[in-house]
């Protein structure tokens, strides 16, 4: 398996090169040569494994044993869930007290967000080929939230690995910035990143140009986690197998995910997972207003507006770049046209697709936007309604899109809904929702890592945006030079 770049103009590269590049170096998105297809009769044999098992079996679909030896990976995988709260890594557990919906917990890692998942298992195999080869690099990432406490704690301590987390300053919760600013590891250095009007989406454009310059990237020896990594993505298929596996009657019948959207990782995780051969009936694709998938998927219009900050705000994205993946397949792996399409894009702002293209990618999705009211009311609601049942704001926008999408799925048939974090990570946004006063919270929207991480010393970065592409490589390079 080697994998190419979605704008066509590298030669294919092996697994852990894709890996430890991040970035193509033409500016692309790493996607394997293609993709391999899971038989009916290997889904039950695998219908009954437990989550790290399913991952060996799936990952390995992808990982040639000449990169990673079968019991090299199998380890790697048992140390990247090792320290996961629940026993079975991701829960699945009935929404409700409907017999048809499900709630996906994917936020029990040691930083409370389902990018543990795939970030757990990045960072430990980015170190055991940087072992191998002897080499060192410096992981820059930006972070509307969850994925930067994810990188942070995985990296922390390693080191063939210096981890730079970039966030907009007051953008993302106090409580997930000390996930990243209290860890007091020498090789983790956050940044807060004031004056980003629009947020996340700032940083990923200082992060592209200093990725696209090759001799810079490589003089710095820099590389990204984000989900434009291969690994992220790919390991993200997995959980998709594994709720479909927990809540139907039988391999064969047809599953409804919703999903709250920013990026579009997790997504095009679910879209590989169809790829693959898992029955899905639909994908809800959940914006909150900052609705840039809604938009492509509704209207065939993929353009770039101003961002929006919402109570949802990991999906506060106005960018989704893995969106170029789905669009390379959807386009039957057409790299000219995807790289016509990205030129465009960053030219124009907009991209107005014919009915043939906006048809191919929409094919299999809905999607929705969900205002404020709606993610407060539905978040309200389930809490109240005797379950005590506490949603984060982004599981609560995956929630608010299969009611109003209730009309266009089928009349029976699962439905899955994706939790992505902890509620603990959000309590101003749960006080304020819940119309709590004071200090006041319930037991669900606590949490006793973060508690902790409240009262300890913070240690961080602080940079205008003005100057960030300056002041980020002046401190790399001190940073690297002094090792």
């Amino acid at each position: 398996m080697k994998f190419v770049s979605t704008r066509g103009g590298i030669s294919p590269v092996t697994f852990d090169e894709a890996v430890l590049q991040g970035y193509a170096k033409d500016g692309g998105l790493f996607v394997p040569e293609y993709i391999p297809v899971v038989s009916k009769n290997q889904m039950e044999q695998w219908a009954d494994l437990g989550y790290t098992d399913l991952a060996f079996e799936l990952l390995r679909l992808y990982v040639d044993e000449s990169i990673i030896p079968a019991a090299d990976l199998k380890n790697l995988l048992k140390k990247s869930f090792s320290n996961f709260e629940s026993p079975d890594i991701i829960p699945v557990i009935p929404f409700d007290k409907k017999t048809d919906t499900f709630i996906m917990e994917l936020f029990h890692g040691p930083t409370l967000s389902f990018k543990d998942i795939a970030m757990n298992f990045l960072i430990n195999i980015m170190d055991y080929f940087l072992q191998n080869k002897n080499e060192h690099l410096s992981i820059l990432l930006a972070t509307t939230g969850d994925t930067g406490p994810a990188a942070a704690y995985a990296a922390a301590g390693k080191k063939t690995i210096d981890c730079w987390p970039l966030y907009p300053t007051g953008m993302i919760s106090e409580e997930q910035a000390r996930q990243m600013t209290t860890l007091n590891a020498a090789n983790v250095h956050p940044l807060s990143v004031e004056n980003c009007a629009d947020g996340g989406d700032d940083l990923d454009f200082v992060l592209s140009k200093l990725f696209g310059d090759v001799e810079l990237r490589e003089r710095m020896k820099i590389t990204s986690v984000n989900s434009i990594n291969w690994c992220r993505v790919m390991v993200q298929a997995v959980h998709y197998f594994y709720g479909y596996f927990k809540v139907v009657d039988k391999v064969g019948d047809k599953v409804t995910f919703s999903i709250p959207s920013g990026a579009f990782g997790n997504g095009f995780g679910g879209y590989l997972a169809r790829a693959m051969g898992l029955p899905v009936e639909k994908f809800i694709c959940a914006n909150n207003k900052n609705a840039a998938l809604h938009t492509a998927f509704s209207k065939g219009v993929f353009a770039k507006k101003d961002l929006i900050e919402t109570f949802s705000s990991a999906i506060d994205i106005v960018v989704p770049y893995n969106f170029w993946r789905l669009l390379y397949f959807s386009s039957g792996s057409d790299s000219t046209k995807l790289k016509a399409w990205m030129d465009e894009f960053f030219d124009k702002g907009e991209i107005k697709f014919d009915e043939k293209t906006a048809a191919s990618f929409q094919e299999g999705f809905l999607s929705v936007s969900i205002s404020e009211e709606k993610t407060a009311q539905t978040i309200n609601q389930t809490f109240n309604n005797g379950s005590h049942y506490l949603l984060d704001p982004h599981a609560a926008v995956a929630v608010a899109a299969v009611e109003e999408l209730k009309d266009k799925l089928p009349e029976s048939g699962k439905i899955i809904c994706m939790a992505t974090a902890h509620p603990a990570k959000f309590p101003d946004v749960m006080r304020k929702i819940l119309r709590l006063e004071g200090d006041e919270l319930p037991n669900q929207a606590v949490h006793s890592s973060l508690v902790k991480a409240g009262k300890v010393c913070q240690h961080l970065r602080l940079c205008d945006f003005e100057n960030l592409e300056f002041a980020l490589v002046e401190a790399i390079t001190r940073v690297s030079d002094s090792k």
